[in-house]
């Protein structure tokens, strides 16, 4: 039913929005796989392969029992494995978008982009004192190119915890934590949303697949999200991790499937859509309230609907032009205005923040 909800969803929104997604669909040609999503005709993955290949593939896929579905296995191992001859230091298995891949893998100004996955740390997962990456945005282009922007990572300490780190420079500093233990051995559900710019949006929220209970979040609608010179922002997943400590780690395996990016068009302060029929709407992302003006005669209801279909707020107009809609008692998130008559329906994406 969740996957039907999430049709008409799309259905309902408007063309700026893209989704691309990377999912598992059995064992067998998983580099290829992951290529022809993230960077067809190129390669988006970063193994260590070149010094271990006679273990084979560091990425394949198995059937996981609690999804009831193939998931994708990254494998990392404390010896021989390397940053791909690189460097000797670090270790790295990650996929990622790059300038090969398609413009609606890449993150730009003033474009605000939803990226979702699911993952899973192994029973027994130890993490390095030094850094173990999970995911990271990364800025190309420019001075601080190949810095993270943010960075999810596990840490050994006491006790183990789950880092959020920004880099506004060539540093990050921690800006959310949270102990590390109730994240292993479950499979975890993503949301990260950002708006890429001078001044923009940052959330992510971490929930566990099994009861849908929340075990990280963390917004704030004022980072600096773009960095001078650069061209994109490009997503990373998998594990990378520092070997200055490597009697605290072991052989790893780390679980991720539903890889989604999604572009989309947030209505902007006192932006008017080139469609005429829709209203003027001030201004996003919101916090109590949606100040709608303009509405057209056509238009004689107005819905609000969640990510995953469902109607949250409903209003007729009565021929009113103006109108202000209460969302101070809605959770932070991505929702579908979608504006209603006789022979008419539009919708445009908004964010609710805190």
């Amino acid at each position: 039913m969740r996957i039907i909800y999430i049709f008409l969803f799309l259905f309902l929104i408007q063309p700026g929005y893209t989704q691309v997604v990377l999912k598992a669909d059995g064992p067998g040609e998983t580099y290829e796989l992951i290529t022809s999503i993230l960077a067809p005709g190129f390669f988006p993955i970063e193994v260590p392969d070149c010094n271990h290949n006679a273990f084979g593939d560091h990425i394949d896929e198995v059937f996981d029992n609690e999804l009831n579905t193939h998931v994708f296995r990254f494998h990392i191992h404390t010896d021989p494995d390397n940053d791909r001859c690189i460097n000797f230091d670090r270790q790295r298995n990650e996929i990622k978008s790059y300038d090969k891949s398609p413009d609606n893998l890449l993150g730009i100004e003033n474009e605000t982009v939803v990226y979702k996955w699911k993952f899973k740390l192994s029973e027994g997962f130890q993490a390095s004192p030094n850094f173990t990456h999970l995911h990271q945005l990364k800025s190309v282009g420019g001075s601080l190119a190949s810095h993270p922007m943010y960075t999810l990572t596990a840490r050994k300490s006491t006790p183990d915890r789950l880092e959020l780190r920004y880099g506004e420079t060539v540093s990050s500093v921690i800006i959310a934590q949270t102990p590390l233990a109730p994240f292993i051995d479950t499979w975890l559900d993503v949301t990260e949303t950002i708006t890429y710019g001078e001044l923009g949006m940052f959330s992510i929220e971490i929930k566990s697949v099994s009861d849908d209970n929340v075990l990280f979040s963390y917004s704030n609608d004022a980072m600096i999200n773009w960095r001078p010179g650069a061209s994109f922002v490009r997503p990373k997943w998998g594990i990378y991790r520092g070997l200055n400590n490597v009697q605290d780690l072991r052989d790893e395996m780390v679980f991720f499937d539903d890889f989604s990016i999604e572009e989309i068009d947030l209505v902007g302060s006192e932006d008017v859509e080139s469609n005429s029929e829709l209203p003027v709407i001030f201004s996003n992302p919101f916090t109590n309230t949606i100040d709608i003006k303009e509405i057209s005669q056509k238009i004689k209801s107005i819905r609000l609907l969640s990510i995953d279909g469902q109607e949250v707020l409903a209003e007729q107009v009565d021929a009113r032009t103006a109108l202000n809609l209460d969302v101070s008692f809605l959770p932070k998130g991505i929702y579908a205005l979608n504006f209603l008559g006789d022979q008419f329906s539009q919708s445009t994406l908004i964010l609710v923040a805190d």
